[in-house]
C-alpha cells in the first residue's frame, strides 16, 4: 500500500520511465515501465538496408548518394535502389502470414565502380519467401522458420 502512490503514475504515464529509488540507496523499488513501439507497416514505408548477407551495410559515403532501399507501394508494387541501379517489380504477399516474394525485378544497367552489395541485395530479394517486421526493422527470410541470419535486415525511414 505504501507504493501506490509511486506505482499510479507510472501505469498512467506508460511509455516514461518510471522509477522510484529509495534515496539512502541507489536500488530501484519499481522497475522501469516502457512502452511498446508499434510495428511499421510494410506497405508504404521505405526500408533502408542496413545488412545482407549477414554483413553490416555501411552508409553512402557522398551525403548526396542515397542508401540502398526498398519501397512496397500500397498498390502492392517494390521499387527500390541497389547502391547504384533502380528496380521496380511486383510481388506476392500474404500479410496473416508473412509471406512475400518479389516477382522478377526489373533494373537499370548503370555500372557502377562497386556492385557487391548490390549484387547480394538483389540475390536476398530473389530468394525471399518470409519477413518479419519488429518495430522498426524488416527481416527477409527464404525459409518458413524466419529464424538465424536474415537474408536481408532493413531500416524504416522518413521518405524524403
Amino acid at each position: 500500500m505504501r507504493y501506490l502512490p509511486f506505482l499510479l503514475p507510472c501505469l498512467v504515464l506508460a511509455g516514461t520511465a518510471c522509477q522510484r529509488v529509495d534515496h539512502s540507496s541507489s536500488t530501484p523499488l519499481v522497475g522501469a515501465v516502457t512502452a511498446m513501439t508499434p510495428d511499421a507497416p510494410l506497405r508504404d514505408t521505405r526500408w533502408v538496408l542496413r545488412q545482407v548477407a549477414g554483413q553490416p551495410v555501411a552508409a553512402p559515403e557522398a551525403a548526396t548518394t542515397p542508401a540502398p532501399y526498398l519501397f512496397i507501394s500500397a498498390a502492392g508494387t517494390a521499387e527500390g535502389l541497389g547502391g547504384c541501379n533502380h528496380f521496380r517489380g511486383g510481388l506476392e504477399l500474404a500479410d496473416t502470414d508473412g509471406q512475400l516474394q518479389f516477382a522478377r525485378l526489373a533494373s537499370t544497367r548503370i555500372a557502377c565502380p562497386t556492385m557487391a552489395v548490390e549484387q547480394q541485395f538483389s540475390q536476398a530479394l530473389n530468394t525471399t519467401r518470409y519477413y518479419r517486421i519488429t518495430g522498426d526493422t524488416l527481416r527477409l527470410y527464404g525459409d518458413a522458420e524466419r529464424s538465424g541470419t536474415p537474408l536481408a535486415q532493413l531500416v524504416a525511414t522518413t521518405m524524403p
